[in-house]
């Protein structure tokens, strides 16, 4: 009869259980807990990038180098952002779909003296670029999903587009009528590697999955490739080859 009351007691009190979930200072409970290392659904990526952008302006000038000569050799940096979405998982590989970003970065110095390439005036000449562009993300993040290992590997491959503009201190430059600012456009692509974050600390990534939807992080390394020369017509080179971190959340 013991036996039968304690089974009838525990049949009774195991219902109420199974509905206590939430997330308390331990960490998930009651079935909140991340099953896996996926965790909730995961379509989109966001990416907040930063490096050095040095645009292959000078490239199109066979020995002579303006934009150098201009704003000189230390590195001005772009700050931007891409947004990918997930759109495809591939089975024992990772996610593949398209990836869309915009960056914004400014070259500032003093502008030569009209007719001198060695005196500079008072007045500042700026180059404002604004790189933007849509590519194929393909995301191998076999090993950090199913495996202790924390790293994932990627390559872009796409189409980009920048918009640029010279001023000077009365505002858009005008040489001879012609306005300083235009647009260029070329492809790029990218390879980069990835180490997932979560790794550092399990029980908060959990929780951040539970509780704001954020399924990984990542810290990433990329370099890539950019030949904005209007695909060899007449436009400024404002690509560049170089270098990108950041940080990578998936959601």
């Amino acid at each position: 009869m013991r036996c039968a009351a304690l089974a009838g007691a525990l049949a009774m009190l195991s219902p109420s259980l199974a509905n206590a979930q939430g997330v308390d200072e331990f960490g998930a409970y009651g079935g909140m807990e991340r099953t896996g290392p996926t965790g909730s659904p995961q379509d989109f990526a966001l990416e907040l990038r930063f490096g050095p952008y040095p645009p292959n302006v000078d490239d199109e000038f066979s020995g002579a180098t303006p934009f150098q000569d201009t704003f000189g050799k230390k590195k001005r940096y772009l700050i931007g952002l891409e947004f990918d979405w997930q759109a495809l998982r591939i089975p024992w590989v990772g996610t593949i779909g398209p990836g869309f970003g915009l960056g914004y970065t400014r070259y500032k110095a003093d502008a030569f003296l009209a007719g001198s390439r060695s005196e500079r005036s008072e007045q500042e000449t700026t180059l404002t670029l604004l790189p933007a562009y849509a590519v194929a993300v393909l995301r191998v993040d076999f090993l950090a999903r199913e495996t202790p290992i924390p790293l994932a590997a990627y390559g872009k491959l796409g189409l980009g587009y920048a918009l640029w503009s010279v001023s000077d201190g009365d505002g858009v430059a005008d040489h001879a009528g012609t306005k300083g600012r235009g647009a260029s456009y070329g492809w790029q692509f990218a390879l980069g590697g990835m180490f997932l974050l979560d790794s550092l600390d399990q029980s908060s990534a959990i929780e951040m999955d539970n509780t704001t939807g954020v399924n990984n992080s990542y810290f990433f390394f990329e370099w890539y490739r950019s030949a904005l020369d209007c695909f060899g017509d007449d436009c400024m080179h404002v690509g560049t080859s170089t270098w990108m971190l950041g940080l990578a959340l998936e959601f």
